[in-house]
């Protein structure tokens, strides 16, 4: 069964991480819902620029910087996932421990070498 990943931090440039996620994640048949700076679509996954109130989210993969995050913790914390995927450049120990006080799982891992070895 495939689970509903929300990308945040979502770039339409094709170069970025988060956009190459999207496209692997599609191709890998997940579910992607995706919030980003500006609208647009990376193939069939349009990028919301407001926060949405989504519903069954399994997994939040994140592509900002641990200063970026603390706006949306909250947010991320509301959705209640299952996990968060904090990628390379975004660890952020202090997100860590609010994550740890609501007993949501988190990993310091690569979206795409999730995904590329069969852990995702």
């Amino acid at each position: 069964m495939k689970k509903t990943t929300l990308v945040i931090g979502a770039s339409l440039k094709p170069e970025r991480y988060s956009n190459i996620a999207i496209k692997r994640l599609r191709r890998y048949n997940h579910e992607v819902k995706a919030f980003g700076l500006k609208t647009g679509k990376v193939e069939d996954v349009s990028i919301d620029t407001e926060l949405m109130p989504y519903k069954g989210i399994d997994t939040v993969t994140l592509y900002l910087n641990p200063q970026r995050q603390k706006p949306y913790y909250d947010y991320i914390i509301g959705l209640k996932p299952k996990r968060i995927i904090f990628n390379p450049g975004t660890e952020n120990p202090e997100f860590y421990n609010v994550l740890e006080q609501h007993n949501i799982d988190y990993e310091v891992a690569c979206t795409l070498v999730l995904l590329s070895t069969g852990q995702y």
